[in-house]
């Protein structure tokens, strides 16, 4: 039995396979005898068509389809079962058995953009933030844990965890009883940096309602200190398909108070919630929305990278020297320059987040000038906003996924007058603050750019506003408006919490730039780079020339114009990026209908180019087929179906034998991120010849038609 086998992978708790073909019952054995043990259920339908279930779960189930498909010839190594699929085993929430089970509610659309990049970019720790505190003074571990509980208990947030059902669009759903994450180390257990990357770089389970991670790490006492015990350490890790920063401040405030209170309940549970959100967002009716970004939308030739691109191997091009993910660089105007900043801005009637907008535009245009790009020049980038400038009462206050961002757009020529820059800025600001519920990914859609390289989004830039940090009531000295009691009371309980500093997520776009001020007034910049576009040199020098712009455009030269800002940084070069890796797929035929679907073809080990480009010819089914070149990473498959998973169009997956093990994988993540799980189709020798074209037209036929299978 070689090509004569065709697999069909079917998701579920556990997983099938549907074996079509003629089953040898040593074949199956030596396959099995490959694996680790397992408690196989075989049965037949038909001298040619097998049903085969695997116990326990998780089971190399990709694996087994390769084995079962090659020719029986060489023998292979026992491996290991993985454990990355949505079905593995995970904690259970407090009370999970008992009980209705919850209702789910559709995820928004800003959750869905952010489940779709962590789902195409494994490994890469995209839109996991975190915030870190200091706490001096006596910390009682039992109430830290009560005061928690309760927080959890109260607000929906903290209980929301993707659907366990797998869907299209995801879900999530509200958990009844929560218990919160904290993990304590004592003084000299862990070492705090290597904690910090552990938390970013673990990945979530999404359907874990577990969704705040919480770490304590005492640090040992200074020495000739009189008190005996040292500050600890926290820190917050979150992923912002559930929480935001601004919400997770808030969480804090609440928390401490809980924790004033020995840990007993302040009240019932918060609202609105999540849920309350969910169906605000359900009554929405896009049409203005839809025909504002229309017209708001940047073009698609706006220039969207401050930097100029890169295609050979000079400076900006080729590996990273630093290594791959994400790098990090910080530049800070003093108080005075901030000050500064702020008046020079309100006499031209703007605030410091339009001024630095302004520097942003600046330095695109100034890249489009070096490529010696026509005037005028369109750039655009994206600006965060805080979500919640919508009509649902108490939406402020409410915790969850609500922090977006947005695209801005703004044509530029050398003698425009900066102030008139700073005016077109704060107008298009006002124009979208009606849209902050707005999505880019529905932008996307609704300007044809969905799956395109034309989407305005390579850099977004944000700034956390005073009265947004403020909130909280830390670093506000005296009895002013802005100071919380909540301060003065955990002094009077021997406690100090420093303000909390958040270490801002990895985003999707090559480079991001986080502002926000400190305790003492200064102006604190933060670039969050990906190192697949910008060296750390070059990152850091496009922070810097932000940073000089913002710290000399307030010296009194109130008619500059853009030309005249640009030479404030004559004889600094222009940073060079990278073109970013791009999903390189090939389409072999496009989808008979809209919505059809896409099948996304693996390449096996060994196998030549091209290898699947006849099977057009073999199999006639409605759905899109797609490949990619051998060799390219396995992360590039998910960014090929993306557009497919965006648009909420079912998706398969098949390959030649010796693609499956990759190809499940690939489709237990994206089931473990909230969509419906692909089947996977393997059959044949990856020979390139038409007996695999034949062998894998029969498998997807197989799973079309089968009853058990549904129906495309």
């Amino acid at each position: 039995m070689s090509a004569a086998m065709a697999v069909v992978l079917v998701p579920g708790l556990p997983p099938s396979l549907e074996l079509h073909g003629p089953l040898e019952a040593a074949h199956l054995e030596a396959a099995l005898a490959h694996l680790p043990a397992c408690e196989p259920t075989l049965e037949r339908h038909s001298d040619t068509h097998h049903t085969l279930t695997v116990a326990p779960h998780p089971f190399p189930v990709g694996l087994l389809s390769d084995l079962l498909t090659e020719a029986p010839a060489r023998p292979r190594p026992r491996s290991r079962a993985r454990s990355t699929g949505p079905a593995a085993t995970r904690p259970r929430a407090a009370g999970s058995g008992r009980g209705p089970r919850p209702l789910p509610v559709p995820a928004s659309p800003l959750q869905r953009d952010l489940l779709l990049d962590t789902l195409v970019r494994p490994g890469a720790g995209l839109h996991v933030e975190q915030l870190l505190a200091r706490w001096y003074g006596p910390l009682d571990l039992p109430r830290f844990t009560a005061a928690w509980r309760t927080l959890y208990d109260a607000d929906a947030a903290l209980r929301t965890a993707l659907a366990d059902s797998a869907g299209t669009p995801p879900s999530m759903v509200v958990h009844p009883r929560v218990d919160p994450r904290i993990e304590h180390h004592g003084a000299g257990g862990a070492d705090w940096h290597a904690l910090v990357l552990r938390e970013r770089l673990r990945e979530f389970d999404l359907r874990d309602p577990g969704q705040l991670r919480i770490v304590l790490l005492d640090e040992a006492a200074p020495p000739g200190r009189a008190r005996p015990g040292g500050p600890t350490r926290i820190l917050f890790t979150y992923h912002r398909a559930f929480l935001d920063e601004r919400s997770v401040r808030g969480l804090l405030r609440a928390f401490l108070r809980a924790y004033l209170a020995d840990g007993r309940p302040l009240g019932g549970e918060r609202r609105p919630d999540v849920r309350d959100h969910a169906h605000w967002l359900a009554r929405q009716d896009t049409s203005a929305a839809r025909e504002f970004w229309s017209r708001a939308a940047p073009p698609p030739d706006a220039v969207t990278l401050p930097a100029l691109r890169s295609d050979g191997p000079g400076s900006g091009a080729g590996v990273p020297e630093e290594g791959p993910g994400h790098g990090r660089t910080r530049a800070r105007l003093t108080p005075l320059e901030a000050a500064r900043l702020r008046a020079w801005a309100a006499v031209q009637g703007a605030t410091e987040s339009t001024a630095l907008h302004a520097v942003w535009a600046l330095l695109l245009y100034r890249a489009a000038a070096r490529a010696e790009l026509p005037d005028p020049v369109s750039v655009a980038f994206s600006v965060a906003v805080s979500g919640r400038g919508i009509t649902l009462a108490g939406a402020e206050l409410l915790s969850g996924a609500l922090g977006n961002s947005l695209p801005l757009d703004v044509r530029l020529r050398a003698h425009m007058p900066v102030a008139l820059l700073l005016d077109t800025l704060s107008g298009h600001a006002l124009d979208r603050a009606a849209y902050e519920w707005v999505s880019a990914g529905q932008i996307e859609d609704w300007t044809g750019r969905r799956g395109t390289q034309a989407a305005p989004f390579e850099s977004l830039v944000v700034f956390e506003p005073r009265s947004a940090a403020a909130h909280t009531g830390w670093g506000t000295s005296g009895t002013g408006p802005g100071r919380d009691a909540v301060v003065d009371e955990l002094a009077e309980a021997g406690v100090q919490l420093d303000p909390p500093e958040v270490l801002a997520a990895h985003t999707a776009v090559p480079f991001t730039l986080f502002a926000h001020h400190d305790t003492a007034g200064g102006l604190v910049l933060t670039s969050v780079h990906d190192r697949a576009t910008f060296q750390d040199a070059d990152a850091a020098g496009l922070l810097s020339q932000a940073a000089l712009l913002l710290r000399t455009l307030p010296d009194g030269r109130g008619a500059l114009d853009v030309s005249g800002a640009l030479e404030l940084l004559d004889g600094i070069p222009v940073p060079r990026a990278r073109p970013r890796p791009a999903a390189a797929a090939r389409v072999l035929r496009a989808a008979a209908r809209p919505g059809a679907g896409t099948i996304c073809l693996l390449p096996a080990p060994g196998s030549p180019p091209g290898c699947y480009d006849g099977l057009p010819e073999f199999y006639g089914g409605p759905q899109a087929l797609v490949t990619l070149p051998t060799g390219d990473d396995p992360a590039l498959y998910l960014q090929a179906l993306r557009p497919a998973l965006a648009r909420g169009e079912p998706v398969w997956l098949g390959g030649a034998s010796g693609a499956g093990d990759a190809a499940w994988r690939a489709a237990e993540r994206i089931a473990a991120h909230g969509w419906q799980p692909p089947l996977v189709a393997v059959a044949g020798a990856a020979d390139g010849g038409t007996g695999l074209l034949r062998a894998l037209a029969r498998a997807l036929t197989a799973a079309a038609r089968g009853p058990r299978l549904g129906t495309v």
